[in-house]
C-alpha cells in the first residue's frame, strides 16, 4: 500500500493507475506463461489410469479431395512404414478419376494394410470432410481411430505407436502438427503462430479441460463417435476438430501425446495470404465455442497488447525512474516469456523459434486483430 501511495504523492493519479495497469497486465501474462503454458513442458500421459493392457489395433483414416500423386508418393510411404505391428490405412478418395482410384487399388498388392474407398465427386453435391471422414470410419475394420491428411507429415516412423499408446489411457488422443519450415518471414511467422495457438489447446488439454485437437494428428474410437450419432453441424464444412470433439470430450477420456517423435508436419501451399485465408476459414467455428474457452483464448492477446500500450506510454510521457521501473518489467516478462516458449518447442520438436521470437511477441495480437475482423463477414465457403 505504502508503494502506491508513494507512486501517487511522486506521479499523481495517473502514474497510479498506469503503474497498476503494468503491474496487472504482467501478473496476467505472468498466468498464461508459467501457470498455463509451463505445464505443457512437463506433462507425462503415463499419470492418468489405463483402460487397456496394450496398445490396440488402428485404422489411420485419410480423406483424399484430389489426386494427390505427391501424397502417394512422398508422404503415404513414411505412414506405411511405421513401426507399429496392427494397423491399416483407410484412404477415402472423394473424386471421378477412374485411372487414379485403380492406382489407388492397385498399391494393396504391395502394401495390404491399405482399404481404399470412393466417394464420387458430383459437382451438384459437395463432399465435405465430414462426409468422407464418416465413410472411412464406417470401412475402418479397428475400434480405435486415428486421424490425418495428405498434407501431413510424420517426423519419425514412432508417431503411430505413440499416437496408439494413448489409446491405452483414453478414448481419445491428441497430438500435435506444426507447419513444414521453409525458408522466409513468413514461414517463420506460421510456424510460430501454429505452435503458440496449439500450446491453447494443449495446456487445456493437460490439465483435463481439453476443447480441440487438430485434424491433423488426433483419435477417437468408434463406440464415442457412433455413441453420439456421429458429427455435428452438418450445416458447415468444418468443426471435426473442434466442435465436434466439445462433445465428445471428458475431463477424464482424452490423452494428449507430447513428443518430438509423435510430431506430424503440415505442407504450405501459399504464403500468409493464404495462410490468413485458411484461418479465417476454419476460425468461423470460433463463434460456437462456449464462453469460458473464448475468454480463455483471448486474454493472452489482449493482455499483452494492453501491457505494450501501457509500458509504451510509460516511456513516452513518465519521468526517467518511472521509464526505467516499466523497462524493467518489460525485460522481465521477455525473459520468461522466452525461457517458457523454449520449453514448449523443445517438448513439441519445433526448431529455430526464439531467434525472432520478439518480432512474433509484437506483431501477433495485430495478425490476430485483423483475423478477428475478416471473422465478422460470413465466409461462404463454411456453409452448406
Amino acid at each position: 500500500m505504502r508503494f502506491f501511495e508513494q507512486i501517487l504523492v511522486s506521479y499523481g493519479w495517473e502514474g497510479l493507475a498506469l503503474a497498476g495497469s503494468i503491474l496487472l497486465m504482467f501478473g496476467v501474462q505472468l498466468y498464461y506463461y508459467i501457470f498455463v503454458y509451463g505445464r505443457i513442458p512437463g506433462y507425462k500421459n503415463n499419470r492418468r489410469a489405463a483402460i487397456l493392457d496394450r496398445e490396440p489395433p488402428v485404422s489411420v483414416i485419410i480423406p483424399m479431395f484430389s489426386e494427390d500423386y505427391t501424397f502417394v508418393e512422398e508422404r503415404l510411404p513414411l505412414i506405411l512404414a511405421q513401426a507399429y505391428p496392427d494397423f491399416e490405412v483407410v484412404i477415402v478418395y472423394v473424386g471421378h478419376d477412374t485411372d487414379f482410384y485403380e492406382d489407388l487399388m492397385r498399391l494393396k498388392q504391395s502394401f495390404p494394410q491399405i482399404t481404399t474407398t470412393k466417394i464420387h465427386l458430383d459437382p451438384r453435391f459437395p463432399i465435405s470432410r465430414k462426409m468422407a471422414l464418416n465413410v472411412g470410419i464406417k470401412s475402418a475394420h479397428c475400434e480405435h481411430l486415428l486421424f490425418t491428411s495428405t498434407d501431413a507429415c510424420p517426423q519419425t516412423d514412432r508417431w503411430l505407436s505413440l499416437m496408439a499408446k494413448g489409446f491405452m489411457r483414453g478414448d481419445i488422443v491428441v497430438g500435435y502438427c506444426g507447419v513444414e519450415r521453409r525458408k522466409g518471414f513468413a514461414n517463420y511467422l506460421m510456424r510460430t503462430w501454429r505452435m503458440m495457438h496449439a500450446a491453447d489447446w494443449i495446456a487445456r488439454a493437460v490439465r483435463n479441460r481439453a476443447y480441440r485437437g487438430t485434424l491433423h494428428n488426433l483419435g477417437f474410437t468408434k463406440s464415442l463417435y457412433f455413441g453420439v450419432n456421429g458429427f455435428d453441424h452438418l450445416n458447415m464444412n468444418i468443426g471435426e476438430d473442434d466442435l465436434f470433439m466439445q462433445r465428445i470430450m471428458t475431463r477424464d477420456n482424452v490423452s494428449v501425446i507430447l513428443s518430438p517423435r509423435a510430431t506430424l508436419r503440415e505442407r504450405t501451399w501459399g504464403g500468409l495470404g493464404w495462410w490468413m485465408s485458411q484461418q479465417r476459414y476454419y476460425g468461423s467455428a470460433f463463434r460456437f465455442y462456449p464462453r469460458d474457452v473464448k475468454s480463455y483464448i483471448r486474454w493472452e492477446p489482449v493482455s499483452r497488447s494492453l501491457f505494450f500500450v501501457t509500458v509504451i506510454c510509460a516511456l513516452a510521457v513518465m519521468p526517467l525512474e518511472y521509464k526505467l521501473g516499466a523497462l524493467l518489467f518489460l525485460l522481465l516478462r521477455y525473459g520468461i516469456v522466452v525461457w517458457e516458449v523454449r520449453r514448449v518447442a523443445r517438448r513439441l520438436g519445433e526448431e529455430g523459434i526464439l531467434g525472432r521470437y520478439f518480432l512474433y511477441d509484437l506483431l501477433s495480437p495485430l495478425w490476430a486483430a485483423a483475423l478477428a475482423l475478416t471473422l465478422v463477414r460470413r465466409d461462404e465457403r463454411v456453409w452448406r
